[in-house]
């Protein structure tokens, strides 16, 4: 008897647990002290950011907000590694990518205060606004995929799901889709170990979330989501990949909860 297939998941990561190098392969923008000072700048403005947020909703001043504390480095390597023609299809707590594509921060509040109008950001007009419902917005990422891939567009769709999204039938149909047409998708999981009370062991049996595009046929990659570094690079990666026409990619992003899932959760 003989195996049917075979795969492996790729991990990567630059930094050790106290942000030193630990690869002396570190990427050609990782070597540009400029472009590491612009990467750190952002994740410290969303920190800040985020801790004036929750300040405001417990002061009464803006409704249920969604934090990203702990998310910095997944979500500003992601906007980094793309570019303003591509497609962001977000959830709910990107902010970090969204503000390197030009959203602005009072539209994050504007918002999260009860007004839809901050929906209609600065930034690529072709970006998809909030999605609440988990993982629809995978769904909107792969029509977007299609789309430019009819066109004949050098440029990609990117959605991002968390570990719970990642279980929802949305997101395989995006998945599936885009193997079955080859279309120039990054579908990203930020895997922070939870949906929203339920741990990631209940989640799913396998091994690793980035294996789940294997089934689709998509390329599948995990890395340290702690790293901005091994962010950037294997986005910029999977992006290069689906706009050469080689098709798309699963992107884990292994990170921590470090608070409720929305300001109307309990940790």
């Amino acid at each position: 008897m003989g195996n049917v297939a075979t795969f492996q998941i790729e991990y990567v990561r630059y930094l050790d647990e106290h942000g030193r190098p630990e690869r002396a392969d570190l990427p050609a923008f990782a070597r540009d002290p400029e472009v590491l000072a612009a990467m750190y700048r952002d994740m410290v403005f969303v920190r800040v950011f985020d801790t004036k947020a929750i300040n405001l909703q417990r002061t009464g001043k803006l409704g249920t907000y969604a934090s990203c504390l702990g998310h910095e480095a997944a979500h500003v390597g992601m906007g980094h590694a793309m570019k303003p023609e591509d497609v962001f299809a977000p959830m709910y707590r990107e902010y970090g990518a969204q503000f390197v594509r030009g959203v602005l921060p009072r539209e994050v509040l504007l918002y999260w205060g009860g007004d839809e109008r901050g929906s209609d950001f600065s930034g690529p007009a072709h970006d998809f606004p909030w999605c609440v419902p988990i993982s629809t917005q995978c769904l909107h990422a792969a029509g977007a995929a299609l789309a430019i891939k009819l066109r004949g567009e050098k440029r990609c769709a990117v959605s991002v799901c968390g570990d719970g999204g990642s279980s929802k039938a949305d997101f395989y149909g995006a998945i599936n889709s885009a193997g079955a047409w080859s279309l120039p998708l990054v579908a990203v999981i930020v895997n922070n170990q939870y949906a929203i009370s339920v741990p990631r062991r209940l989640q799913t049996g396998a091994q690793t979330l980035a294996q789940k595009g294997v089934a689709a046929g998509l390329a599948c990659i995990q890395a340290d989501g702690n790293d901005v570094i091994a962010v950037r690079a294997v986005m910029e990666r999977a992006l290069a990949r689906a706009r050469s026409g080689l098709g798309g990619s699963v992107v884990a992003l292994v990170t921590y909860r470090l608070t409720d899932h929305t300001t109307a959760g309990d940790a």
